[in-house]
């Protein structure tokens, strides 16, 4: 609202800077992921933090709409390769038996962005205003590119990408095509029931507002624990059995959120346990994406691993499409179990599509 004011534009409009950089990002990037696939992953790792923070700085000085609205396109796809690097790079780093743990590491930080981060610039931007953010944003972005030019080794091993075409033929491989399927279905399920978790604290359950940032926070530190779980989940059990046991966990967990919604204490323990399992799938997927990639397309990490970033945001994008849905025509009370049904959906997905494949070792994805 403050923005479609300040800009003189409508909400709807204003609603683009959200609804686009999730788009964004899920089609953006594997394509500049296969583009840059060349490229030396340092310089590129921190090419890419320097164009996202750059644009950070100038949607914070944006003299009106058009340029806010392309500074955040160009940001979000800078942000979705950095990511798919960021996994190439992690699991190169460590050995392959901790590769699940590395990129459970380097995910923690988009997992505490999107759960504590979010609602956080939220209640800045009201406090002050919407461009407070942006500019807390650029400068947390220039610690981050100062840091990965110290501590980034200059040598990172990375095999010569294939042909632009051949990497985006990945979408063909079947393993590679489920796994992509688990992660927008699996941890999109929650979404439909977490973007509109504030109005069903507050008109169902009847906590105050400000216990529903309390509530957040919970849900924030709990998805903390699961993405560090599920580093070690992928390691211990492989990405297959991991996956299994933890949408039986988000399947439960979304179960108890009807029961539940009705007591404080009640629906407050079950956010918690949610978020543990919810976050706990980014990490083990994504180490598995990478784990399949380097079986059969090891000159495609990146371009394997932006696409598994571009599922994720297409899941989060789907499920709060969903919710939206049924919020208007059948209400709150029905999104739980709308992701009991899209959790299911992933979990038998696991269970028959994703057939175990001794061959990849990494990560020992079953």
């Amino acid at each position: 609202m403050c923005i479609a004011a300040d800009l003189s534009v409508s909400l709807a409009s204003a609603g683009l800077l959200v609804s686009l950089y999730a788009l964004s990002i899920t089609l953006g990037t594997p394509i500049f992921s296969a583009l840059t696939g060349s490229l030396p992953r340092r310089e590129l790792a921190i090419g890419l933090m320097v164009v996202f923070t750059a644009c950070n700085l100038c949607a914070a000085l944006a003299p009106g709409y058009g340029t806010l609205l392309l500074s955040r396109i160009v940001m979000a796809v800078a942000h979705g390769v950095f990511f798919g690097v960021g996994a190439a790079c992690a699991t190169s780093l460590v050995s392959r038996s901790r590769s699940g743990g590395a990129v459970a590491v380097m995910m923690g930080g988009l997992t505490i962005a999107m759960v504590i981060g979010v609602p956080l610039g939220s209640w800045i931007g009201q406090l002050f205003n919407w461009r407070t953010p942006f500019f807390i944003v650029a400068g947390m972005g220039t610690v981050a590119v100062i840091s990965l030019i110290r501590l980034l080794p200059h040598e990172i091993r990375y095999q010569a990408p294939a042909p632009f075409l051949m990497q985006l033929s990945l979408l063909g491989n079947r393993r590679l095509a489920t796994m992509y399927l688990v992660t927008a279905i699996g941890f999109g399920s929650s979404f439909v029931v977490f973007t509109f978790l504030s109005p069903l604290l507050t008109d169902v359950t009847g906590v105050r507002q400000e216990t529903v940032n309390i509530a957040l926070l919970l849900f924030g530190a709990a998805t903390v624990v699961g993405n560090l779980s599920g580093g070690m989940l992928s390691g211990a059990l492989g990405t297959r059995k991991a996956m299994l046991l933890l949408l039986c966990g988000l399947i439960i967990s979304f179960a108890l959120i009807p029961v539940a919604v009705h007591n404080e204490a009640a629906i407050f323990a079950t956010i918690t346990v949610w978020g543990v399992f919810a976050f706990a799938i980014p990490p083990v997927m994504q180490a598995g994406v990478v784990a399949a990639a380097q079986q059969v397309a090891p000159d495609a990490l990146a371009t394997a691993s932006g696409f598994n970033i571009a599922a994720f945001n297409l899941g989060i994008s789907s499920g709060s499409f969903l919710g939206g849905v049924l919020l208007r025509d059948a209400g709150l009370l029905t999104t739980p179990y709308a992701s009991i049904a899209m959790a299911a959906g992933a979990f038998l997905i696991v269970a028959f599509a994703l057939q175990p494949q001794p061959a990849i070792t990494n990560a020992k994805a079953k």
